[in-house]
């Protein structure tokens, strides 16, 4: 025993020399650190830059969509609430975000394109983020066909085409969504490859952990820039189900093997999308929290929840609503128009202008602005008096009510007599006694629609509640039509019988107070004066993003005709371009024009791809293989995410009842462009059969590449705009009489 300790204390003692030894050793050799550079890459991504970056603060004047996304980019950075329903708010934050760093402070006043942008406002900044995207999109798409298993020439061809291909080198150097839209549908595709291609060699490493985390990474980010990333979400998502398909038949693999990849791919390409989609707007949510212009789209609930406007008025408001509380009543549903119930002295006409006859009673209504008007008592009818008890005696689930409007003293009134608008419902109206044989019908019975058990007490702001009329069973419901003048344009109101449920027969109390006057003329003055502050309350994360989207998903902006608009046909041929911007003194201008070589001959070898791969497969089940079996799944991997690609960017357009514009095919054309070289390849490797057919076909691609880049050349100066040409020139530029160049007239 004391042999062995003197051993390891004669080691120990050792140790500090051979270490000391070892460093001598390490120190006599040089330090060597490798580095495996691909100078293609380094070099597209130089070009990318170059022809991105290129006086990106030209023209300092607001470009065509820039008035649009400008105005949010100003609320952002003044962190006022907005709804914007072409898509989510991760792409209006990342052109918020260049704002931010260019010290942005939003005073601008984007009313019109042509403005010329204040000294205040970092042109570079704001345009930097959506240009470097179109610069990297380059030496993506090299990467993205080298995955594919084709050649460097290949690669480098499509991503040359990128380079030069007009129309995305002008959507990237402007505040516009495309490039980044672009940027992430290509990465989620190049991220999956990479994963794909590593699943073979190293599975379960931090190298296929990192590309299969960034698949889904990008491929949130593209649906969180505009909705239309969806469609390349779910072509990844597809290309991966049915590799997780024919993984699950590998029979060389374990069951818990085969059970872990699944999991790993479904918290990948699943659960990660969706809790990044949700970070994106709980980040939004809470940047934005001051009232601004859009708020009465939103809920009472949703607009409280905002610092200042509504917020200032119904913050702390009392709670529970009790026989004698003053309301005003909001519609949920607010269509065509945010209202309010209302009525006022004036009556419905004896005799309709098509000779119906109707009540002669107080007109009710629905309206669009706060008014004193606005304002109802909820009267307990077993009593006379209007104020609250002491203690409050609050209103619950299927109690019944009268409403008595606060400002005329009636009581809102439904019976069998047509509606002014809509003779299958029934009038609303607040009830006069005219001694005529048409006794009163005010008994309403509260449906709190959104309640949690039949006990529930009406709540303000909170609680949707529909009015069932006692004696004839109808709901109190917006009709949402306008009223002629004898009814001040204001919205119709009506009783419908009609069993089903809609948005429009929901109200919610936006503005309460406990009413404490019994006297008329001083109940006037009380409705007159502010409401009290009590209490406060504030709708959860999910409740607001809830709302939020589902207004994104069902609002529909009332689109007129836009002299640029166009249909989703009149984009693979390029019959269509968009002036973008015009020079107010010179004719220099910037037009949204593709590149026709490219767009014509990207549309030939979607076509192309198409006969081939059924051609090969009508042979193949035959047993006769054109192709090695290595070579078979590349090309019909490429043909699945190409082609595919471009398909799903593409078709979904014709089944839209939207404005469309030329802009919309450039994630389409992008898959299209991946695939061309590709099939330039196919043809030399595949259907030359001798030397001279590859030479003579080699010649005719170097030919075919010239002249794209002739005409990338010949379009440069509408592309960047800085160059004035004379009307001469603008002519010879008009190589299709349904492309607008502007001309100006001297």
């Amino acid at each position: 025993m004391g042999s062995h300790w003197a051993g390891l204390e004669e080691t120990l003692g050792a140790l500090p020399s051979l270490l000391f030894c070892k460093m001598l050793r390490f120190l006599k050799r040089p330090l060597v650190v490798t580095a495996d550079i691909n100078l293609n890459l380094v070099a597209l991504t130089g070009l990318g830059l170059l022809t991105r970056l290129w006086q990106l603060s030209y023209p300092r004047a607001v470009v065509f969509d820039e008035v649009y996304y400008g105005q949010y980019i100003s609320f952002y950075m003044k962190r006022i609430f907005f709804l914007d329903d072409s898509g989510p708010p991760f792409g209006h934050m990342l052109l918020a975000l260049g704002g931010y760093l260019g010290g942005f402070d939003g005073n601008f006043l984007w009313n019109r394109i042509g403005a010329e942008y204040s000294s205040n406002v970092p042109v570079w900044s704001l345009r930097l983020l959506p240009a470097l995207a179109g610069a990297l999109s380059v030496p993506v798409s090299y990467q993205i066909v080298l995955e594919l298993h084709f050649s460097h020439c290949t690669a480098m061809g499509a991503a040359l085409l990128m380079l030069i291909e007009n129309a995305l080198i002008t959507q990237s150097r402007l505040m516009l969504l495309e490039s980044l839209l672009i940027f992430f549908n290509l990465l989620a595709v190049l991220s999956y490859l990479k994963f794909f291609n590593s699943q073979k060699h190293s599975p379960f490493s931090p190298h296929w952990w990192l590309w299969l985390m960034l698949t889904g990474v990008s491929c949130s980010c593209a649906v969180g820039i505009k909705y239309m990333g969806i469609f390349t979400y779910l072509l990844v998502v597809s290309i991966a189900a049915v590799h997780a398909w024919n993984l699950i038949g590998d029979q060389t693999l374990s069951n818990i093997c085969v059970f872990g990849h699944l999991i790993a791919r479904a918290v990948a390409l699943l659960v990660i999308p969706v809790f990044l989609y949700l970070l994106f707007f709980y980040v939004h949510l809470m940047l934005l929290y001051r009232s601004g212009p859009h708020d009465q789209i939103m809920s009472s609930a949703f607009q409280a929840s905002l610092e200042g406007g509504l917020a200032r008025i119904t913050q702390g408001q009392p709670l529970e609503v009790a026989f004698g509380s003053q309301v005003t009543l909001r519609n949920v549903f607010g269509k065509p128009l945010p209202c309010w119930l209302h009525s006022h002295k004036n009556t419905y006409p004896m005799i309709y202008e098509n000779g119906r006859g109707s009540s002669h009673q107080q007109q009710v209504t629905c309206y669009p602005f706060k008014d004193i008007n606005n304002w109802w008592i909820i009267k307990d009818p077993g009593r006379h008096q209007l104020v609250v008890n002491n203690p409050p005696r609050p209103v619950r689930h299927g109690d019944i009510v009268q409403l008595v409007h606060g400002m005329t003293t009636r009581l809102l009134n439904t019976h069998d007599v047509a509606a002014p608008l809509s003779p299958h419902s029934q009038e609303v109206s607040c009830y006069i006694d005219y001694n005529i044989s048409m006794p009163a019908q005010n008994l309403w019975k509260l449906d709190i629609v959104n309640r949690e058990s039949s006990q529930d007490t009406w709540k303000t702001i909170l609680s949707e509640v529909r009015f069932v009329h006692v004696n004839t069973s109808a709901v109190l419901k917006l009709s949402g039509a306008h009223l002629p003048d004898w009814g001040f344009r204001q919205l119709e109101v009506v009783g419908e019988k009609s069993r089903g449920h809609h948005e429009s027969m929901v109200w919610n109390v936006e503005e309460h107070r406990y009413g404490k006057s019994q006297e008329q003329k001083e109940r006037e003055l009380e409705l007159h004066s502010p409401t009290q502050v009590d209490i406060s309350r504030n709708l959860s994360f999910m409740a607001r993003f809830s709302e939020l989207q589902w207004k994104m998903l069902t609002l529909k902006n009332e689109d007129s005709e836009h002299k640029y608009s166009s249909t989703p046909l009149e984009w693979v041929t390029l019959d269509t371009n968009i002036a973008y911007w015009l020079h107010p003194r010179t004719s220099a201008q910037i037009h949204l024009l593709g590149n026709i070589v490219i767009w014509t001959s990207a549309s030939l070898a979607t076509v192309a791809y198409t006969l081939l791969f059924f051609w090969y497969l009508l042979r193949r089940r035959r047993s006769i293989c054109d192709l090695p079996e290595d070579a078979w799944s590349h090309w019909v991997l490429a043909g699945a995410l190409c082609t595919g690609g471009w398909a799903i960017n593409y078709l979904p357009f014709f089944l839209m009842e939207r404005m469309l514009f030329l802009y919309h095919y450039l994630p389409a054309l992008t898959f299209q462009i991946l695939l061309l070289p590709i099939i330039l390849q196919h043809v030399s490797d595949h259907l030359c059969r001798s030397q001279i057919q590859k030479n003579i076909f080699s010649a005719l691609v170097v030919a075919w590449y010239s002249s794209a880049c002739h005409v990338s050349n010949m379009l440069r100066p509408l592309t960047y705009g800085d160059t004035s040409l004379s009307p001469g020139e603008l002519r010879a530029l008009r190589w299709k009489d349904s492309w607008d160049i502007l001309i100006r007239k001297y």
